[in-house]
């Protein structure tokens, strides 16, 4: 069996203990209120007994059967007559009971248990004593529910801690393979600077080596874009509005030409506190979502929106839409609607938005069939 096998067994057999455990004391505390609850039914029995036998008692049977009847000093009891009325009362706070409004509601609620007990105290007169639970009992009644909440707390709170563990352990295995590709990239993009340099040296077309040198130096800020996972990046004072829209025009000129792109901006600067390449790429991923959802093919908008303390980046397409119910579910880490997609496009950005320039992302707006818009929040300096 392997290693993950077995923890994965061993906790399974932590929870099923625990929820055995958890069955037992909830069972053995009803099982204990069921004899508590008797045995106060035998006591009120007994009390019962001694008051319809105290009018004929006497002697030492007369103060036998006054001790029974004054050792009851947890139980409430209210003594009615044969018509129901109010004739006295017991373990029961005086001010309820001058107010008769409250001294009859509290004796609807003991009639509708099953604490009712017949007293002859006469030939042929009876009273009739409605006696409710001990404040013990009532305090054990609610025992098993206060034990489930107090074990669904602990539940959450090793959920909780599970869950941060597996998450840091996820960010560090992604921020290590982040960093080891962004090191072996650096190494032939080096060589291919090279080559560069040999090229404009044999005389060949400027133009050619001018795009062959864009893509390069777009190769380096992938690399340095990788190297700054799981790192605190430095933000600078930045115009959002050219920085967006830089990127925005390097993935117009390389996208395929039936896709309609717009951009919508403020003419003036908009600073922002910002890690250019970072934000290169949350608006590389989502542009390339959007032209993914078009199959490369439709309308896509860029937009900025300028707030009193804050700037919205939007970004629109015509492509098939996203359910309601999976707004949330596109930034978990995996989710992909994609035959060959890893999962991790919107994941990733959200971190870059959230974590690192303490910015909001979200689905503003989506149809189905008619396009989606995703909205970026960011402070303003």
């Amino acid at each position: 069996m392997q290693i993950t096998d077995k923890r994965a067994l061993t906790r399974w057999i932590i929870i099923g203990g625990s929820f055995l455990t958890v069955v037992f004391i909830i069972w053995n505390t009803y099982y204990l209120f069921q004899i508590f609850k008797e045995e106060e039914r035998t006591k009120m029995e007994l009390w019962a007994n001694a008051t319809e036998s105290l009018p004929e008692a006497d002697g030492k049977a007369l103060i036998a059967l006054s001790t029974i009847i004054n050792n009851n000093t947890t139980i409430p009891i209210i003594l009615t007559d044969s018509e129901g009325k109010i004739s006295s009362w017991r373990n029961i706070d005086d001010r309820v009971m001058k107010d008769s409004v409250q001294a009859y509601t509290l004796l609807d609620e003991l009639k509708s248990g099953e604490n009712k007990l017949a007293i002859e105290y006469l030939p042929g007169e009876f009273q009739y004593a409605y006696y409710g639970n001990s404040f013990l009992l009532e305090i054990l009644k609610y025992y098993p529910l206060a034990l489930a909440i107090i074990i669904l707390l602990f539940g959450a709170v090793i959920y909780n801690f599970y869950r941060a563990t597996k998450a840091g352990a996820q960010n560090r295995l992604w921020a290590g393979m982040a960093k080891e590709t962004a090191h072996q990239i650096g190494t032939p993009l080096s060589s291919l600077l090279g080559w560069i340099e040999i090229m404009r040296a044999d005389d060949v077309d400027e133009t050619t080596v001018s795009e062959i040198e864009k893509d390069v130096l777009r190769l380096q800020t992938i690399a340095d874009r990788f190297s700054k996972i799981g790192s605190e990046p430095l933000l600078e004072e930045r115009d959002i509005v050219a920085e967006t829209e830089r990127s925005f025009e390097y993935l117009k000129s390389r996208a395929s030409k039936q896709v309609a792109f717009t951009f919508n901006a403020p003419k003036h600067p908009v600073p922002v506190l910002l890690n250019p390449e970072l934000h290169s790429w949350t608006i590389e991923n989502l542009v390339k979502n959007a032209i993914d959802a078009m199959k490369g093919k439709g309308s896509l908008d860029v937009s900025i929106e300028e707030r009193e303390t804050y700037v919205k980046i939007k970004v629109t397409d015509t492509g098939k839409g996203i359910p309601k119910a999976q707004f949330r579910k596109v930034f978990e880490p995996g989710f992909t609607t994609k035959r060959r997609g890893w999962g991790l496009g919107l994941s990733l950005t959200k971190r870059i938005v959230v974590e690192y320039h303490k910015g909001r992302i979200k689905v503003a707006h989506s149809e189905l069939g008619k396009g989606t818009t995703m909205q970026v929040s960011l402070q303003k300096v």
